[in-house]
């Protein structure tokens, strides 16, 4: 089994880092008695812990990058 790659920590990490206060106020607000905030919340959250991949997949890593910049290596060919 590989472990993941490093572009894939950095996903997990920046997914995390916003999602995690979103979800920590949508319990807060579950608790508090405000069910409809509160869900809206941990959508939000679940939401941004798969951005960060969703985009690399849709715009491409950094191979894709390099290989866009360099001339005559395109997926083309």
């Amino acid at each position: 089994m590989n472990s993941p790659g490093l572009l894939t920590l950095i996903q997990l990490a920046s997914g995390l880092v916003f999602a995690i206060p979103l979800a920590i106020i949508g319990v807060e607000f579950l608790g508090g008695g405000q069910p409809l905030l509160g869900l809206g919340f941990l959508s939000l959250a679940a939401v941004m812990l798969v951005l960060p991949e969703y985009l690399t997949r849709k715009v491409g890593g950094p191979r894709d990058w390099i290989r866009r910049r360099l001339p005559g290596r395109s997926r083309e060919e």
